[in-house]
């Protein structure tokens, strides 16, 4: 294991050295962390038995204002980071995770706050066999999320920083395989930076004004689709449909709110649905029930760049089969192919309860 995180910072080091003479400014952090998972579900509680530890490396362009949106948020860096994680329980064994991430700055830069998007490889999932026991992780492969809080300092010494503080890492495959009941590790960090160039140039200040620019109402349509699993394991793997039509209003050059409505077809539920009549639980369902629902939603969205954060709360106006409740949440990551074809990965739940993982490809008018 050792071995696989020196390689990959030094293939971090060389990408540095090597970009160096597009004329940018690129930073490395190594930090250590050590926490305890969240009891957000009863059901995994036989699996929070140590503290999870683990070491972070990230490589980041800093920003210095030479774009719109770049002064808009105040000199953000962007970059990727790669995350070793021991889950301390030998059920749930070990994630290794790949992220595009954000640093947004605070306080005269003092403080940052990292928002870290990927995906990570779990080493011992789910196995009815040999793992039965870890109902949190169904398959090797998973989504990540993680975000840091942290203080932090640069260049005190010849390049060498410091950042401490929070953060927090959620690994859930979005119910593509069961079982998935998730994790979340809340954990203390601390670790080193090094600007691999201290010569920079000063930071841009935001206009007065500059955050203004609100647009007349649009309006686009959606394809959402992937593959899930219903909560029975082993009942398998089927791909969903989604169709959906919004309209949204840009309010200024950040922020835009949306409203939108979908039909969902879904195999995984019909299957469910099917499951339930004929295994004698005596809970009135019949077969007959139709699967498909049809939902509206408000959302909003947070533009950064190409790439936007999305919110969405949402309510099934049509809802024939009571399937873990009547309202459902979305969030998720958009990003601007061009100005009217966008794309986006994104995970709908209801509640903490995740029911897909959504890959979208869309058009805005």
């Amino acid at each position: 294991m050792t071995n696989r995180i020196v390689l990959v910072f030094f293939l971090v080091c060389f990408l540095g050295n090597s970009q160096e003479k597009a004329k940018s400014w690129y930073t490395l952090d190594v930090t250590n962390f050590y926490g305890t998972i969240l009891k957000h579900n009863p059901d995994i509680s036989h699996l929070i038995t140590g503290h999870p530890s683990g070491v972070i490396l990230s490589f980041q362009k800093k920003t210095f204002g030479e774009e719109e949106w770049q002064r808009l948020y105040n000199n953000p860096e962007y970059g990727v980071s790669f995350m070793y994680n021991d889950l301390d329980n030998s059920y749930l064994g070990e994630h290794f995770s790949l992220y595009a991430h954000y640093n947004f700055y605070f306080l005269k830069r003092y403080l940052m706050l990292r928002l870290g998007q990927g995906f990570a490889y779990s080493t011992n999932p789910y196995d009815e066999d040999d793992n039965f026991r870890n109902v949190a992780h169904g398959s090797h492969f998973t989504s990540a999320t993680y975000l840091l809080l942290n203080f932090k300092k640069e260049n005190l010494l010849k390049g060498l920083g410091l950042q401490a503080g929070l953060g927090v890492v959620h690994y859930s495959n979005g119910n593509a395989k069961a079982p998935n009941k998730s994790t979340n590790t809340l954990f203390l960090n601390a670790g080193l930076t090094y600007m691999l160039d201290t010569d920079t140039p000063a930071y841009s200040e935001k206009e007065k004004g500059m955050v203004k620019g609100s647009e007349p109402f649009g309006y686009g349509f959606l394809f959402r689709s992937g593959i899930n699993e219903s909560d029975v394991v082993g009942s398998g793997q089927f791909p969903f449909y989604t169709i959906g039509a919004f309209i949204d209003k840009r309010i200024n050059k950040k922020s835009a709110f949306q409203f939108g409505t979908e039909v969902f077809f879904s195999k995984a539920l019909e299957r469910f649905i099917d499951f339930r009549s004929t295994g004698a639980f005596n809970d009135g369902v019949t077969g007959d029930e139709d699967s498909k629902r049809v939902g509206m939603y408000l959302g909003h969205e947070l533009k950064v760049s190409k790439v936007s954060l999305l919110t969405q709360y949402g309510y099934y106006v049509y809802y024939p089969f009571d399937f873990e409740g009547q309202t459902y949440l979305r969030a998720g990551l958009r990003y601007y192919f061009t100005k009217n074809v966008l794309g986006e990965f994104t995970v709908r739940s209801h509640g903490a309860k995740a029911e897909a993982m959504e890959f979208t490809i869309g058009y805005r008018l």
